[in-house]
């Protein structure tokens, strides 16, 4: 069964990570289109073909497009479980799985621990992101304490 937007409560993304990834982004693909533009610009000694170029180019924009995947993670949260999407990948832990959720100090992000002491990392929760972490945490907890109030301490 596909979810759609409404079948969640809160979607939750990083702010500073994907402004850095679009700008690092357009100074590869820029540099890359404009080194290869200037590639034949004056002899070295070197043969350099109209590909050359072309091909300079296109190493810029696929490298900033594995630059853009940066800015793709999100945790989905509702009635079907926790949805982390780190890179590519979404995975959905139910609620039955989920032991917690904490965001270990020195970490640079945040994590869903489930059974056997193992954690899914949760990118979209970074510490780089202050203030605004420590409210999706909040935000996190509440819903966690929500769903799996056997979890609460006391």
């Amino acid at each position: 069964m596909t979810k759609t937007q409404g079948d969640w409560d809160v979607v939750l993304r990083p702010r500073l990570t994907p402004m850095f990834a679009y700008v690092a982004a357009f100074v590869v693909a820029a540099t890359g289109i404009v080194v290869g533009f200037l590639l034949n610009i004056r002899y070295t000694g070197a043969i350099i073909h109209t590909a050359d170029q072309v091909s300079m180019g296109g190493l810029g924009v696929v490298l900033a497009a594995g630059i853009l995947l940066l800015t793709l993670p999100r945790v989905r949260v509702g009635p079907a479980g926790i949805a982390v999407r780190n890179v590519v990948v979404e995975r959905v832990v139910p609620w039955s799985d989920v032991v917690g959720v904490s965001f270990p100090a020195g970490s640079r992000w945040a994590r869903v621990d489930i059974a056997d002491y193992e954690y899914v990392p949760v990118l979209a929760i970074q510490s780089v992101d202050g203030h605004r972490a420590v409210d999706a945490m909040d935000t996190l907890r509440a819903l966690v304490a929500k769903y799996r109030p056997d979890l609460s301490p006391g």
